[in-house]
């Protein structure tokens, strides 16, 4: 990891394994992850453009869902992974997510010819600003630039007018930016208002309603300061997938105790997990001139320790129900 200024000057370095041995990072682009789980499911398993409309609960525990092109699904089993602005949370009685106060826009610079890039985590850190990119696989790298906005602003898609206005933001940052953002497809490149949801005990619902259960951004969507919105998701599945077979198959609880105990487990993780992202994002984002100044000439160079910034990231789960290993 490289951390600099936005002049281009370098603040501190890091190898992950000389600060922690159990450290390490793998950045892997969003479409190849999900392409892959995929793959490895029966023909037919997924069915796409099929967007919730409606959901009602019957007197037996079923769950009839109705889709907007007016199909109805009739489920035994509910796993809502339907994102921050879920249907399913929503029926369920979450609040909407709360804005954080500040966007990220973010973006996959495509090099045909190979990307030029070593294999390192690049932070660039202004007065509530900061960027970032990682290459992804030897022709991708993708990046990022977080500002501050007091307010959403005007949902933009056009991605001509999304490059401008964050090219704008990093005019005087390294050119290696600014070549990024231009070399990005247009399908690749948005821009984000930056939300969360925080699972306060005796406030927020349980995880699960009857067999309807909440999993990832759905349940717990969280700022990305920490990266572990995706991957706090997959944790969740694991988890989760444990439950169920054992139950399915026999085991000592219902599905409904199950969905309980999945949700009583995954809370104490996401939970501050949620909150110290927040917290992270809100002291990046710092804008006044004497915290960015003590930011850079002391804190990054001679307080951060990498092993302790990254304890979060280590979760151990029990291998999959009937797995040999």
């Amino acid at each position: 990891m490289v951390v600099k200024q936005e002049d281009g000057r370098e603040l501190r370095s890091f190898k992950f394994k000389d600060e922690d041995q159990s450290q390490e990072v793998r950045a892997v682009e969003r479409r190849v992850l999900l392409e892959t789980l995929a793959s490895q499911l029966p023909p037919q398993t997924i069915r796409f453009s099929s967007k919730l409309k409606t959901i009602q609960s019957n007197a037996n525990g079923d769950t009839l869902l109705e889709l907007e092109d007016g199909s109805q699904l009739l489920a035994n089993i509910v796993i809502g992974c339907d994102g921050i602005r879920s249907k399913v949370a929503s029926w369920m009685g979450f609040s909407e997510p709360k804005y954080a106060g500040h966007c990220a826009f973010r973006g996959l610079g495509f090099y045909p010819n190979g990307q030029p890039f070593q294999r390192k985590v690049n932070y660039i850190y202004g007065r509530g600003l900061r960027a970032g990119y990682v290459p992804v696989s030897a022709t991708k790298v993708y990046w990022f630039i977080c500002f501050n906005s007091p307010s959403l602003g005007p949902k933009i898609t056009d991605p001509a007018i999304l490059k401008k206005q964050a090219k704008e933001l990093v005019s005087t940052w390294p050119e290696d930016l600014q070549d990024l953002i231009d070399l990005t497809p247009d399908e690749t490149i948005s821009r984000t208002p930056l939300v969360d949801r925080w699972l306060w005990p005796g406030i927020a619902p349980p995880a699960s309603k009857g067999r309807v259960v909440l999993v990832g951004d759905a349940w717990h969507p969280m700022t990305p300061n920490l990266g572990q919105g995706a991957c706090c998701a997959l944790e969740d599945s694991v988890v989760l997938a444990n439950k169920l077979a054992g139950a399915i198959n026999g085991g000592s609880e219902s599905v409904e105790e199950a969905m309980e105990s999945y949700g009583s487990e995954r809370w104490s993780r996401a939970f501050p997990l949620t909150v110290r992202a927040n917290l992270v994002g809100s002291l990046l984002q710092w804008d006044n001139p004497l915290v960015c100044s003590v930011r850079d000439k002391f804190v990054i160079p001679k307080l951060v320790r990498l092993g302790p910034m990254l304890e979060h990231t280590n979760f151990e789960c029990e291998p999959l129900y009937g797995s040999k290993t």
